[in-house]
């Protein structure tokens, strides 16, 4: 790649499932921790209710937290 090249193009926020779709009695999923309604509409979200999920909403709810 030439160094007087650079890309703009935003980088995508890849789905955090990890392929263990099975959604626990609690409503999440137990590979990624999503509900079943995050999970249908990821493809739709915007980048910003993404980086939320991401950032804030899934690791809490690793934590234990709601």
């Amino acid at each position: 790649m030439n160094s007087w090249f650079k890309s703009t193009a935003p980088v995508p926020i890849l789905t955090p499932c990890i392929g263990i779709c099975t959604l626990r009695a609690d409503g999440l999923c137990a590979g990624c921790l999503r509900t079943g309604n995050e999970i249908a509409a990821w493809g739709s979200m915007s980048d910003s209710e993404k980086r939320q999920l991401m950032e804030q909403v899934l690791p809490q709810r690793s934590r234990g937290g709601a």
